[in-house]
């Protein structure tokens, strides 16, 4: 029995092919159109409908990259399922370079939205109602938010079995398994029996190569295990290893001042081992840093000027923090050696 086509916004597309369609979702002002881009690969067999999509805060652009390149992986020639790509799902904000939509909210605190509600809250429906309904699993791809930066990280609910076997398979050195929270694409999800991992990695507005190399992995991973490419169409990668932390916990600035980090993101730090220093622009008024857990160190403030109050490090706490700190140390080493089937490009330096 032939595979039927799909139809995503007023669009239908056929098995064994790819369209990108743009979804209507605005008319500016200007009198100018805004639509929601979604890529859909229509693979000729049936399989999961996996949703990739990233941008959902307008200024974490890795993920935008992390889908341009899957876009051009040839085991997409030979896909089972579908894919849906959605690069930019907060567009206002992506345009504007801006975390959050034109009234100043939060696209991830606003699902699954209203079609009567907010410019975010009507967002957050045509993208649940045209796009996320159609799909069977949810990758979706995030940064740290300004001045902060992630080392690659999964975040799931690993009390759902298939969330936590997506999460495994991605790869990457820490899952982290984080509450859900009311408005958020996990949080829709989750309520209509979804399964979805999100990936953390880099900084907002800024491309990190190794971060995307990650991302790119780890998506190709979760397609492999859910059978939507062969092992033989993206080579013999490693097996994933990740780690799940048991808690995470940031530390704090506990004075206003000129910041100065000495410890790198994928850290191995024990409790009181010096983070870094503040000071005040004489130095007559320093105090330093230390860490108030064991772990991992997979989160960092990149802003030297800091107040009181803000956080700085976020340190994630294992049963074995030296065996994590060996995986994070050959996580980037093995990447290259792990992207043989990708489209070959130079990398972003």
């Amino acid at each position: 029995m032939a595979r039927r086509s799909i139809t995503i916004g007023d669009q239908e597309i056929a098995p064994g092919s790819r369209a990108t369609v743009d979804i209507p979702a605005a008319l500016l002002y200007t009198h100018a159109p805004v639509t929601l881009p979604v890529h859909v690969v229509h693979g000729r067999r049936d399989g999961p409908v996996l949703l990739v999509c990233a941008a959902i805060h307008g200024d974490e652009i890795n993920g935008v990259e992390i889908i341009r390149r899957l876009l051009q992986v040839p085991a997409l020639s030979r896909l089972r399922g579908t894919l849906l790509a959605v690069p930019i799902v907060n567009v206002f904000g992506f345009t504007d370079r801006s975390r959050y939509l034109p009234d100043r909210r939060d696209l991830n605190r606003s699902f699954p939205g209203s079609e009567r509600g907010s410019l975010a809250g009507r967002l957050a429906w045509l993208f649940k109602t045209r796009v996320l309904d159609a799909a069977s699993h949810v990758i979706d791809l995030h940064t740290a938010a300004i001045h902060r930066d992630n080392l690659p990280q999964v975040r799931a609910n690993l009390d759902e079995p298939e969330c936590a076997a997506m999460a495994e398979a991605f790869g990457t050195p820490v899952v982290v398994n984080t509450p859900l929270i009311e408005g958020s694409l996990r949080q829709v999800c989750n309520d209509a029996g979804m399964p979805v991992v999100t990936y953390e990695a880099g900084e907002a507005l800024r491309f990190d190569e190794q971060a995307i190399k990650a991302g790119l992995s780890g998506v190709v991973r979760v397609m492999r295990h859910l059978g939507m490419v062969s092992q033989r169409a993206v080579g013999r990668s490693r097996a994933a290893e990740s780690y799940a932390a048991n808690t995470s916990h940031w530390m704090r600035a506990e004075q206003d001042g000129i910041f100065r980090a000495i410890v790198p993101l994928g850290a191995s730090v024990s409790e009181g081992t010096a983070l870094g220093f503040i000071a005040d622009p004489f130095g007559e008024r320093e105090i330093t840093v230390r860490a108030s857990v064991s772990g991992i160190v997979i989160g960092r403030n990149n802003l030297p000027l800091v107040h009181e109050g803000e956080a700085l490090f976020h340190i994630a706490r294992f049963d074995s923090v030296r065996r994590v700190a060996r995986y994070v140390r050959a996580f980037n080493r093995e990447l290259e050696e792990d992207q043989e089937w990708a489209a070959e490009e130079p990398p972003i330096v």
